[in-house]
């Protein structure tokens, strides 16, 4: 049983029993037992309604509005100590207590949920709430990041959270994809799975499957994901582009491995040396073609004598085309290489 149809099945118990309470209760005063069911009805349903519009409100906010409420209560009774009212009558004593801690319990709630956990520090001397880095947070995993296969060896080296989550319905979508009559699908649904059971043997991770569903069946994985997200106060950690967006425009942090790659990618500026591979002809009939680990291609003037060997080059522009960043070169020295590789030698 999914955790919405346990929610689902437990709110209908709920309103059962308040049901039956109240024509217990309207049998016994009234004898009919009609007033009293109906009445239990309606109770349970605002209840349960009660419970669906305090949906999003967690356990922490709760605790921070409990807390801003205390102080909004102190220092309200403070000013009602002083006596300031103390010549007026009952009725406007009354009256004017009750604006006063109501509106002081209001804003004393408002401030503290708004409020961060180290900026309670300032108004409770000496104490201060433990703070979780960023890199301890855990991190939520989609299918694709899954897929990929990266996630294992870059939390092993210590640069990540070694908490990982891997929602329910991810781990069902894996699994559809594994079932897949797609060759294609059924390939990446299996190495899905099979990273998963690497990550889950391993020591330098701790992988945990969350049972929520993240949010109503009906939405779509990545919205999920998402709430799920912002829910557990976790990142998220996704080579999606489009998924990473949505989450930092909803004010989720957001991991994006396409993003890690692209910066890790070595730069080369003009003056650097480098041995190269030169694997091809370029197109000019002196121009050979090199190119370095991340797929940036090298266009080494005067070398095609020295192509299928490595040669020394030393970087002399780089232009960035549509198609990526090109990188032109020189032999390093220049005219006696190019006649070392024609002779042999």
């Amino acid at each position: 049983m999914t955790p919405l149809m346990t929610v689902n099945l437990l709110r209908v118990l709920f309103v059962t029993f308040c049901a039956l309470i109240g024509a217990t209760v309207s049998a016994e005063i009234q004898q009919n037992l009609w007033p009293g069911l109906i009445l239990g009805i309606v109770l349970g349903l605002v209840i349960v309604l009660v419970d669906r519009l305090l949906k999003g409100f967690s356990l922490r906010a709760f605790s921070s509005a409990t807390f801003g409420l205390l102080l909004g209560l102190l220092f309200a009774t403070l000013l009602m100590a002083s006596d300031v009212l103390r010549y007026q009558s009952e009725t406007t004593q009354w009256t004017a207590r009750l604006i006063v801690y109501c509106t002081f319990g209001y804003l004393g709630m408002m401030l503290a949920m708004r409020s961060k956990r180290d900026e309670f520090s300032f108004i409770i001397p000496y104490v201060r709430f433990t703070r979780e880095t960023t890199q301890h947070e855990p991190l939520v995993l989609d299918t694709n990041v899954i897929i990929d296969g990266r996630i294992a060896d870059l939390c092993a080296t210590g640069f990540l959270s070694r908490s990982l989550i891997v929602p329910r319905f991810v781990l069902g979508e894996l699994q559809m994809l594994a079932d897949s009559h797609d060759s294609i699908k059924r390939e990446r649904g299996r190495r899905g799975l099979d990273i998963l059971n690497e990550l889950q043997r391993s020591k330098d991770v701790e992988l945990s499957v969350h049972e929520g569903s993240g949010e109503d069946g009906e939405i779509g994985v990545d919205a999920r994901l998402v709430h799920m997200a912002n829910v557990l106060h976790a990142r998220l950690l996704t080579n999606d582009n489009a998924l990473c967006q949505v989450a930092r425009l909803q004010q989720v942090p957001a991991l994006n491995l396409a993003e890690l790659t692209r910066a890790l990618k070595p730069t080369v500026a003009a003056g650097d040396q480098l041995d190269l591979n030169l694997v091809k002809e370029g197109r000019e009939h002196h121009q050979a073609v090199g190119y370095l680990p991340d797929g940036t291609m090298i266009v080494v003037n005067h070398a095609r004598p020295y192509l299928g060997k490595i040669a020394t080059v030393v970087v002399s522009s780089a232009l960035q085309t549509a198609a990526g960043r090109l990188v032109f070169a020189e032999l390093k020295d220049g005219a006696t290489q190019a006649r070392s590789a024609l002779t042999g030698t």
